[in-house]
């Protein structure tokens, strides 16, 4: 409310982002009088249902935030607006989304917990479109223009009403995360019928909570002191929200988790909370060290599809492979379970510093098939996720000072180029990775 009246007073200086949460029902003019600067709007929380006819008049406006409003429709004005490549109506009320609404320069759109049963064949004309976020809605198909989005890197799919894969997605090929559990067409999957893993039970009254670890979309994670039978172990536990994420429902991650199974570089579940006095869901998993830390940062409204890294950060070759055998052969297990996780990326791996990595956060994994063709192709797209990482890995190693090193880093080029080949049938396979990786030594 105090951003809004300086804004009608303009009391406030010339600004490149505004932020309104305020039961707003209607856009703020007084909005216009920076026209010539804004480049960010977040009026997400408020109770708009409509944009100005002249909202184009916002010239360098980049990023446009209107998440928990109550647009049935996504304004056809905003195909107007010369720089908008940032769109999101997360948890609004879009039963439509027009031919003729979107920019072209789109490369982010975020349409997550809304009510669209069908999206436009204009779809595939966003050329630039890398990031495309549809769980949650009602969603029968996707058109199959949407194979001519050759720039689409990420694309979520969770929690819609989908009949089969659609085919339309082995044509991308740049697409390297994607989440579609939570769609009728996974319950037929091998993996999907598989009995549940035998997993422990533990009762809330044998949990002492403690400090929050972290907070994801999906739910918090809590330290931990778990009183079993004759011992005490230090443990993270945690407590799932129960509401639709960007990657799909919470309920789809659990099963993911506990099918994955137990390996040494996942951080896999030790049980199931039962009893908890509010009946939310939770996992119990072993505590990790403060030795490991995040190996990169989520990625920046700027990078859009790839993770980012702190200023001076250094991968020493070495590392580097270590990092990149432990990823290697968590994944190729994960797929030898049926298991894609979907969300392969640097910020959900912790990090010894000799390398030694942990992967974990299964919020956008789902089931396949292991022994068909989909399936087959599905880890081949997240063998491209595999090939991203290595060049990150790659791009921030130092200078090399032994011809070892330099036969190493040539090695694991050559994975990356193999991993990044733009024709899916062409890429390694996780398993193929791993034990090419365990041939390399330094």
């Amino acid at each position: 409310m105090k951003m809004l009246e300086q804004l009608q007073v303009q009391d406030i200086p010339k600004t490149k982002r505004l932020n309104l949460s305020c039961e707003l029902e209607q856009f703020p003019r007084e909005a216009f009088d920076f026209a010539d600067c804004l480049e960010v709007i977040d009026l997400s929380n408020n109770r708009l249902s409509s944009l100005p006819d002249d909202f184009p008049r916002l010239h360098k406006l980049r990023v446009l935030f209107l998440n928990n409003n109550q647009f049935e429709g996504v304004p056809e004005v905003l195909s107007q607006c010369p720089q908008l490549s940032m769109i999101s109506f997360k948890s609004n009320q879009l039963a439509t989304l027009s031919e003729t609404a979107l920019p072209p320069q789109t490369r982010w759109l975020i349409l997550t917990n809304n009510q669209l049963t069908d999206l436009p064949a204009a779809l595939g004309k966003l050329t630039k479109l890398q990031k495309l976020m549809l769980a949650g809605n009602r969603l029968k198909s996707l058109p199959e223009e949407l194979s001519a989005c050759h720039s689409l890197e990420l694309i979520r799919i969770a929690a819609n009403q989908l009949t089969a894969m659609p085919q339309c997605l082995f044509a991308l090929p740049r697409l390297a995360w994607i989440a579609y559990a939570g769609n009728p067409f996974c319950a037929d999957s091998w993996a999907s019928q598989r009995a549940p893993t035998p997993l422990e039970i533990i009762d809330w009254t044998k949990l002492t909570i403690g400090e929050q670890l972290g907070q994801g979309a999906s739910g918090v994670i809590y330290r931990a002191t778990w009183h079993r039978h004759t011992s005490v172990e230090d443990v993270a536990v945690k407590l799932f929200k129960g509401d639709i994420t960007s990657d799909g429902l919470p309920a789809d991650e659990m099963k993911a988790c506990i099918a994955a199974g137990t390996h040494p570089n996942l951080i896999s579940v030790l049980g199931r909370v039962v009893n908890h006095p509010e009946q939310k869901a939770g996992l119990v998993f072993p505590f990790i060290s403060a030795d490991y830390s995040t190996l990169g940062g989520p990625p920046s409204l700027a990078t859009c599809t790839r993770d980012t890294y702190k200023p001076g950060t250094q991968f020493d070759i070495g590392i580097s492979l270590q990092i990149a055998r432990s990823i290697a052969g968590a994944t190729a297990h994960l797929h030898l379970q049926g298991v894609l996780h979907g969300d392969l990326y640097p910020h959900n791996v912790l990090t010894a510093p000799n390398g030694n990595s942990l992967l974990g956060d299964f919020g956008a994994a789902a089931f396949f098939d292991v022994e068909k063709t989909p399936g087959k192709n599905l880890q081949q797209i997240e063998g491209r996720a595999f090939g991203c990482l290595l060049e990150d890995l790659l791009r921030y190693c130092p200078p090399l000072d032994a011809e070892t090193h330099t036969e190493v880093f040539k090695a694991l080029q050559r994975m990356q180029q193999a991993c990044l080949s733009p024709k899916i049938s062409d890429r390694p396979s996780l398993a193929t990775l791993y034990e090419a990786l365990n041939e390399l030594t330094i």
